[in-house]
């Protein structure tokens, strides 16, 4: 698969709330990290899939729709507009890292107060 193809397939899966699908686009060693920390928030795939699985596919009402996607390279951008995690939709900048035909980092941008968002504090 391409980086686009990648990150295209764990969109769908994310929208389709299906955990075990989305986590066939990653790493074991997935880490996310929300800029400006360099630290990650979320490191390995099974602390990973336990913040998706306890935070975002038990809502019902989850969507994420892509704005603009650019790809570079290993890494794809997505400006992204999510619904259904509170009474507002939000926008986030999301970089994804391809490495082995996997997404191996993601680094989120914008999304510092959204509920369920673990921090580096």
């Amino acid at each position: 698969m391409t980086p686009e193809q990648l990150v295209q397939g764990q969109l769908d899966a994310y929208n389709a709330h299906d955990l075990d699908a989305f986590l066939r686009f990653f790493s074991d060693k997935v880490a996310v990290i929300r800029p400006p920390a360099s630290k990650p928030v979320l490191q390995g795939k099974a602390e990973f899939a336990e913040f998706y699985r306890k935070e975002r596919f038990c809502v019902p009402t989850l969507h994420a729709e892509v704005s603009n996607r650019m790809v570079l390279g290993n890494k794809v951008i997505d400006h992204e507009h999510i619904t259904g995690l509170g009474p507002d939709a939000f926008e986030v900048a999301v970089v994804y890292e391809i490495r082995d035909g996997l997404i191996q980092t993601l680094w989120s941008f914008g999304a510092d107060k959204i509920q369920g968002i673990p921090s580096n504090d």
